[in-house]
């Protein structure tokens, strides 16, 4: 074997942000399939990402150093030795100023809901709700617990989230959509494979939900959805490790065009996954409403004196 060749045979083990991560070359590496012949994209994936969601707005004025000192999960859920994704410009990647069309009014209504979370729990995102994650909301990095187990089973891919233990089953078996009235939290998906590439096109959402649910996503986080979106997610296995995962979100009440997030997937087997319980440890919910009743009793003891 010539020098050249066993070049490209060997496998590169390098450290990454403090874990290891094995780098097979694309020479060696071959789509592997499932017993009935979809292109295998199993495995446990992990989305520890450091990149900002949006690139920063040019009109913002620049914030001081340290000024988000102090926030973020405790390190204990965020402290591991996995492999983290090499930082970006920004998740979003379309448009090309990396940043999200958002409409005023949506922006108007995620600030009345923030301002107005003691008053009813609609006002908070579905996620501290413990309802789910949403999605794609689910797919964008949060500080901890970015797992997802994918499952293919004839006529379905299935993805087993991390966070509020949710599963996502996704048919691809070309079954029509469900009636336009039935609308759910995380829409209808259907998909359907293109060569190597899982498509997967959700439509029939409700009106109850965020498209982003995490702090890390910044001015996104409960931006609300509306029935007319519909997302087109892609995922793509580009080696052994790493799944190449796109998703454009189209909205025409909410963005004034349509808008992609782009980021890679890293497969971990080594990951545990555990359940996340998610109402018996869920105290900022309750704790909110509590101080909003407080002050309204408060405020109705003051009416009544006067």
């Amino acid at each position: 074997m010539t020098s050249r060749a066993a070049l490209r045979t060997l496998v590169g083990i390098a450290a990454v942000a403090g874990g290891v991560t094995v780098a097979i070359s694309a020479d060696t590496w071959k789509q592997g399939r499932t017993p009935d012949g979809q292109p295998d994209i199993q495995g446990i994936w992990l989305n520890f990402d450091s990149t900002p969601f949006e690139a920063p707005d040019p009109k913002a004025p620049a914030r001081a150093a340290g000024a988000a000192d102090g926030t973020g999960p405790a390190p204990e859920f965020a402290d591991h030795n996995h492999r983290v994704s090499q930082r970006r410009p920004s998740m979003v990647v379309d448009p090309p100023d990396g940043r999200v069309p958002v409409m005023k009014w949506a922006e108007d209504r995620r600030d009345y809901d923030l301002e107005h979370i003691p008053d009813a729990p609609e006002h908070e995102t579905p996620w501290v709700r413990c309802i789910t994650r949403g999605h794609p909301a689910g797919m964008f990095p949060a500080g901890y617990n970015n797992a997802y187990q994918i499952i293919q089973i004839p006529g379905y891919v299935v993805i087993a989230f991390e966070m509020i233990h949710e599963t996502r089953i996704i048919p691809i078996d070309g079954r029509p959509r469900l009636n336009e009235r039935i609308r759910q939290w995380n829409g209808e998906p259907r998909g359907r494979w293109d060569g190597n590439t899982l498509v997967v096109e959700s439509t029939n959402y409700n009106s109850k939900s965020s498209i982003a649910t995490s702090a890390a996503t910044g001015r996104i986080r409960g931006i609300p959805q509306t029935d007319a979106m519909h997302v087109v997610e892609r995922f793509t296995r580009v080696d052994e490790n790493t799944i190449d995962y796109s998703v454009t979100i189209t909205d025409p009440k909410v963005y004034t065009k349509p808008w992609t997030v782009r980021l890679p997937l890293n497969r971990d087997d080594s990951y545990q996954m555990f359940e996340y319980s998610c109402q018996e440890g869920n105290y900022a919910l309750p704790n909110a409403l509590s101080y909003g009743r407080k002050r309204d009793r408060e405020a109705a003891a003051a009416s009544s004196s006067r």
